[in-house]
C-alpha cells in the first residue's frame, strides 16, 4: 500500500474514532439534561380488582366498568382481574369482547385474571386434576381474549411437604404447557397452605422448570392457615418470601391494609419490600390489592398509589 493510501486509511480511523466519541459524549449530555420524570420509571402501577371486591359484590359496581374506573378515578392504565365476577361470562365471547372494547376505549391493558375456585392443581385424585385443569382451561381462552399475559392460579394440594410439592408440580406444568402456545403464562401467589412458604413455592416452580410458569409475590399472605392469618408471629418472614419469589415474578401485588399519619403502610415497610422487587431486575407492574376497612376502598386505593410513586420516586434517586 502506498504512502498516501495508508495516510488516507489513518485519516479514516481517526475521523471515525472521533464520530464516536463525539456521539457518545452528546449521548451522555442528553442523558445528563432528560428531566427524571421523562425516563421510564422503575416500575408501572395497576389496581388489582380485588380492591373493590366489596363494591363489586354489593352491586355498586359492575365488572364491565371496572378497566375505565381504574383510569377515571385513579389514572391508572393497567388492571388485574378476578375470576369471581365474571364467572358466569367465562365462555361468554361477546361479553368478554365487551370487556376489552372496555378496556380499550379508556386506554387500560388487561394483565391477567386471578383464578380462584376451580380446583386443586394439586389434587391427588386423578379425575379431580383432569377437571381442575379442564376448568382453568377455560379462563386461559378468556385471558386470551382480553389480550392478557397471565393466569393468577393457587398451589393446593393435600399430603406431605413433599407429597404436595410433587402434585403440584405436576398440576402446573400440564396447565402450562396449555397455556404456552396461548402465548399466556401460568403464576402462583403465595395464597395459604404451604404456598405460603417461600421456600417450599420456589421449589415448586424450579421444578415445573418452565418458562411460562412463574411467581406473583404478594406482600401479604404469608401467613400458613387462614384461621391465623392475624397473627403475624405464625407467618412466613414476608420479606425472604418475596425475595426467594421475585427470580420467578412475573407480576408483583402490593398488598395494603393500614397507613399512619405520615402516609406509610404499617404491616409492611413498602420501602424495604420495594427494593428487593426493583433489585431483583423486576421492571414491571405493581399491582394495588387494598384490603384494608379503616379506609374506604377509594381512598385505600389512592394511598396505597401515593405510597408507591413516593417509594419510586426515592428508590430512581438512589439508583441514579
Amino acid at each position: 500500500m502506498d504512502e498516501n493510501a495508508l495516510k488516507r486509511r489513518d485519516a479514516l480511523r481517526i475521523c471515525a474514532g472521533v464520530a464516536l466519541a463525539t456521539s457518545a459524549n452528546a449521548a451522555m449530555a442528553t442523558a445528563a439534561i432528560i428531566p427524571a420524570r421523562a425516563r421510564k420509571p422503575l416500575y408501572a402501577i395497576s389496581l388489582a380488582q380485588w380492591s373493590i371486591h366489596q363494591q363489586l359484590f354489593d352491586g355498586e359496581i359492575d365488572n364491565l366498568d371496572f378497566a375505565p374506573l381504574a383510569r377515571e378515578r385513579f389514572d391508572i392504565d393497567a388492571v388485574e382481574y378476578a375470576s369471581r365476577f365474571c364467572e358466569d361470562k367465562v365462555n361468554d365471547e361477546p361479553y368478554l369482547a365487551q370487556m376489552k372494547k372496555r378496556a380499550d376505549d379508556a386506554g387500560v391493558k388487561s394483565l391477567l385474571i386471578m383464578i380462584d375456585g376451580q380446583g386443586r392443581l394439586g389434587d391427588p385424585n386423578p379425575k379431580a386434576l383432569d377437571t381442575t385443569i379442564d376448568n382453568h382451561t377455560r379462563w386461559l381462552h378468556a385471558a386470551s381474549a382480553l389480550c392478557c399475559h397471565s393466569i393468577r392460579v393457587n398451589a393446593q394440594s393435600e399430603g406431605t411437604r413433599d407429597e404436595q410439592a410433587e402434585r403440584c408440580v405436576e398440576g402446573l406444568r400440564r396447565l402450562t404447557e396449555i397455556a404456552e402456545p396461548l402465548g399466556l403464562n401460568i403464576i402462583v401467589e403465595n395464597h395459604g397452605g404451604l404456598s405460603s412458604d417461600g421456600t417450599w413455592l420456589a421449589c415448586v416452580i424450579r421444578r415445573v422448570d418452565h418458562p411460562n410458569c412463574g411467581t406473583l409475590p404478594d406482600f401479604g399472605n404469608f401467613f400458613y392457615d387462614w384461621n391465623t392469618k392475624d397473627d403475624p408471629t405464625k407467618w412466613f418472614d414476608r420479606y425472604e418470601g418475596v425475595r426467594l419469589l421475585m427470580p420467578f415474578a412475573k407480576a408483583v401485588s402490593a398488598k395494603s391494609h393500614d397507613f399512619d399519619e405520615a402516609g406509610n403502610e404499617i404491616h409492611t415497610d413498602y420501602h424495604r419490600m420495594m427494593k428487593i422487587v426493583v433489585d431483583a431486575g423486576y421492571r414491571g407492574y405493581v399491582g394495588i390489592e387494598y384490603e384494608g376497612k379503616k379506609l374506604p376502598a377509594f381512598e385505600g386505593i389512592h394511598a396505597t398509589k401515593r405510597l408507591l410513586v413516593r417509594v419510586r420516586d426515592k428508590l430512581e434517586q438512589e439508583h441514579g
